[in-house]
């Protein structure tokens, strides 16, 4: 350990049911440094977090030391905050219809008057935070009116401001913890975020991040411990450490990218035509999709890609047609069922809100378009349910592969691996993905890749809604550009790469704004 530590975690030991989550993790975070948290998905950088929350109880024999003062154990989530450490998870916490100034007073009414609130004075407090972090963000705006990046930093302010107001007793210096900050933002809104975060360590902050993006941890971070099977593996120098070192031991085997062979024949059939279609603003396109081909639609924040396969599944209203083998249907009365019945299949981003039911077992949730093949008119077959789960569970490599767990209780990217196999078990003409692996490791990235592009060499065209380019440029054989509602650039074979991808988003949208 470090005599500059703020936080020391000493054999923290989690268990849960005859499984230990947590080892006996030790570790401890500096005053003034960002420090990173890594590992696969399930390797227990969450359950190390809810531990320091007060969330979970962990072993006895685990020691918790805050600003040198040994915690009582389980840890208390009130006390926790005022000796300032604060928490951002990935969701924000914040209320979508309310304003900022109230979104960033929910916190800490405790330290203010019940009877009475000049709202006054403060917004013009929340403007000054704002201000000194060089921020122009309206304290009256309700949080749905903001963009994703704003929004995040609402909450990490409002977080920063709450450990800067606490008892600590160290001059309003705290510890930050942000759990997966950065999967909905693209890349130009992270840089801003970093920035944020590095004007807060210059206060004499500490700060904790949880990622999977290796980019991000070896741009944003000054050390990173890698976690593995719930055993903290080492803690890494990032300044000093390559790329592929860092990849190397969150796996604990060198593990290489996916490399896609890129679609060069123009004579196989087209699988998927879509003509005429619209969102209600901007002129209407067509483009097809041929049977075994991955193409990607992507674009700045509100240029229209994201909502082409919601347009196409019945998810939201547009104009235009829809293609699949020999039949057509008219998007103003597609429901999502009548797509499913065509072979469509939808994969969206949001994985516990409109993917998967958290609340049900993993065997529900990755047997649910196939229910009519596994029961009678009368019942279902657990057992036959529980078998087939087992199997695709195996099969995408889920972890732990016990389908009588709720969804919820996977990491991401096991989650994702669960809703991935759904719907490649019914084998569609047509899957569409809406950001597929935000919030997924590396490892677990490229198992995903590899059952799509198996998924495409038996015939599927896919279709991949994304902001991340790395992702683009593995799985893709062609890409489309979207600004103002409408594709405005395509990127096939060896025209594609991240930058090329980079550069059509940003200069395509130049264009558009020019005209």
């Amino acid at each position: 350990m470090t005599d500059n530590a703020v936080l020391r975690m000493n054999n923290i030991r989690m268990k849960f049911g005859e499984h230990y989550a947590l080892k006996g993790v030790s570790l401890s975070i500096r005053r003034g440094e960002v420090f990173g948290l890594l590992g696969q998905n399930g390797s227990g950088k969450s359950t190390l977090i809810k531990v320091l929350a007060g969330f979970h109880q962990p072993e006895p024999g685990s020691e918790v030391v805050l600003w040198g003062q040994t915690m009582a154990l389980p840890l208390d989530a009130a006390e926790i905050k005022k000796r300032g450490v604060a928490f951002v998870h990935q969701h924000l916490g914040l209320v979508p219809s309310l304003t900022v100034i109230e979104n960033m007073r929910v916190t800490s009414v405790d330290r203010r008057t019940p009877w009475f609130v000049n709202w006054r004075r403060e917004a013009g407090g929340v403007a000054k935070l704002f201000s000194e972090f060089g921020l122009d963000i309206d304290p009256y705006r309700t949080i749905a009116e903001l963009s994703p990046v704003e929004r995040a930093f609402v909450a990490i302010l409002r977080a920063f401001e709450d450990f800067r107001a606490s008892d600590s007793g160290h001059g309003g210096e705290g510890i930050l913890v942000l759990d997966e900050p950065t999967p909905f933002l693209p890349a130009e809104d992270v840089k801003r975020l970093f920035g944020l975060i590095r004007s807060i360590v210059k206060t004499g902050a500490s700060v904790v991040i949880v990622t999977h993006d290796i980019d991000e941890v070896r741009d944003i971070t000054d050390r990173v411990a890698v976690l593995r099977d719930g055993q903290l593996v080492d803690v890494l120098d990032t300044r000093t450490s390559a790329r592929q070192a860092i990849l190397d031991t969150i796996v604990g085997a060198r593990i290489d990218a996916f490399r896609k062979e890129r679609m060069a024949d123009q004579s196989v059939p087209v699988a998927v035509k879509v003509r005429g279609i619209a969102d209600g603003y901007g002129s209407t396109f067509d483009f097809d999709i041929r049977e075994g081909e991955t193409i990607g639609v992507t674009g700045l924040i509100g240029s229209g890609f994201a909502a082409l396969p919601y347009l196409l599944y019945g998810g939201r209203r547009g104009a235009g047609h829809l293609t699949v083998g020999d039949r057509t249907v008219d998007l103003m009365s597609l429901t999502p069922l009548a797509a499913q019945a065509l072979g469509v299949a939808f994969l969206p981003g949001d994985r516990l809100g409109a993917a998967g039911v958290g609340s049900l077992s993993v065997a529900d949730n990755i047997t649910l378009p196939i229910l009519g093949d596994l029961g009678s008119h009368f019942r279902l077959d657990r057992g036959a349910m529980a078998r087939e789960a087992m199997r695709l569970s195996q099969a995408y490599d889920v972890r732990p592969a016990n389908p009588a767990l709720n969804l919820a209780a996977l990491s991401g990217g096991n989650q994702q691996k669960v809703l991935l196999a759904k719907w490649l078990r019914v084998k569609p003409k047509l899957l569409m993905l809406d950001e597929p692996t935000q919030g997924v490791d590396f490892g677990a990235r490229q198992q995903i890749f590899r059952a799509l592009d198996r998924a495409a060499q038996d015939g599927a065209a896919i279709l991949c809604a994304s902001t991340d380019n790395e992702q683009l440029e593995q799985i893709c054989d062609r890409i489309i550009v979207f600004s103002r509602g409408r594709p405005v650039a395509e990127l096939k074979g060896d025209e594609i790469s991240r930058k090329a991808i980079t550069e059509a988003c940003f200069y395509t949208h130049q264009q558009e704004a020019a005209e």
